[in-house]
């Protein structure tokens, strides 16, 4: 039978967080009595990711994963979530794992009164504790979002919440990968007149990002720009 819960996680290179990762969220789901599935999405890891998920997995039947071979957050995260079969899914960072999100945002889905929750770490109540420039870099981010697509609300990377029936045409819509494909998801969500509900989050990671910061600008703005033209000219 599909578990009520699917959790989706992208993995690169986390040889050193994933099994207590792992552990702290499971016996947290566990703890609130949910049924639930794990599913790690680890993508072109070259370190002991890869085995470490297979030791985690064979002990643990909630436990999933698997393997793309090229290092791509975009790609593995709509992968995870085709491969969920839970009645709703939650999108997470193997950094953050944060209960409290889950323990607000199931609650809203359950009563009905929204089809997506996003975890924003830019709305008023929130508390964002990384560094200044990453501060800063999705603020920059989210005002181009604004002004490029029309976007009205403050953040769209990182926890989100969804239900699987509704959403699951929206992810088949996206075209872009990287970063901005959890961008796409929640602005083809918003546009297509969804409801999507924001809640403030408090951020605290457990480690620094995998993939620098500014190593990931270009690609960024390439996809941007891609989706740019997929929505504003082509009007797909």
């Amino acid at each position: 039978m599909a578990p009520y819960l699917s959790i989706v996680i992208p993995v690169y290179n986390e040889a050193s967080i994933v099994a207590s990762a792992a552990a702290e969220l499971s016996q947290g789901l566990d703890a609130r009595g949910w049924d639930y599935e794990i599913i790690f999405a680890e993508n072109g890891s070259r370190d002991a990711t890869p085995q470490i998920l297979e030791d985690l997995c064979a002990k643990n039947p909630r436990l999933r994963w698997f393997h793309s071979e090229r290092p791509n957050y975009g790609v593995a995260l709509k992968a995870g979530i085709e491969k969920a079969r839970g009645t709703y899914v939650f999108c997470d960072e193997i950094d953050l794992c944060d209960l409290s999100f889950y323990d607000a945002a199931l609650p809203v889905l359950e009563k009905d009164g929204a089809d997506m929750v996003v975890g924003s770490k830019a709305a008023k109540g929130a508390s964002d504790q990384r560094p200044l420039v990453r501060r800063v870099a999705t603020r920059v981010h989210n005002k181009l979002l604004r002004v490029a697509l029309g976007f009205q609300g403050t953040d769209t990377h990182g926890l989100k919440a969804f239900r699987r029936e509704a959403l699951m045409p929206v992810v088949a819509k996206c075209v872009v990968d990287m970063d901005v494909f959890a961008s796409e998801f929640v602005i083809r969500a918003w546009r297509e007149g969804l409801r999507v509900v924001e809640i403030p989050i408090q951020l605290h990671e457990k480690r620094q990002p995998s993939i620098h910061l500014f190593k990931r600008v270009p690609n960024v703005l390439r996809n941007v720009g891609k989706l740019v033209y997929v929505i504003r000219i082509r009007g797909t």
